[in-house]
């Protein structure tokens, strides 16, 4: 994968579709990708309810994603539960020339 100042070329800004998770992985992070309203969000595809790999395929609604197997919501800016503190880890997001890059620095599982 190509890399920038620390961020890694994840796909095309045009690739992906509006309130539809995508499901990347940089080295062993993997990540739930998201464009809503024409930004993009990069947060932890592992749910830690009960660790379902599932949050790239869970539903868009007034700015959090929904974990489609217990109903959990994220908020996509923080990556954190609604209803707490704790939730998904975020990650930076870049846009050059219609490439998305995101910054990756360590899994640390925010749970």
């Amino acid at each position: 994968m190509e890399t920038m100042n620390g961020y890694t070329k994840i796909c095309r800004y045009d690739e992906l579709k509006e309130k539809i998770g995508r499901r990347f992985f940089v080295d062993d992070v993997e990540i739930a990708l998201f464009k809503v309203e024409d930004k993009i969000y990069a947060l932890s595809n592992i749910c830690p309810h009960q660790k379902t790999h599932l949050i790239h395929e869970g539903f868009i609604e007034e700015g959090k994603v929904t974990c489609p197997v217990h109903g959990w919501q994220f908020e996509l800016q923080s990556g954190r539960l609604a209803q707490d503190r704790k939730g998904l880890d975020s990650f930076e997001v870049k846009i050059i020339d219609n490439d998305i890059y995101v910054k990756v620095t360590e899994k640390k599982l925010n749970w």
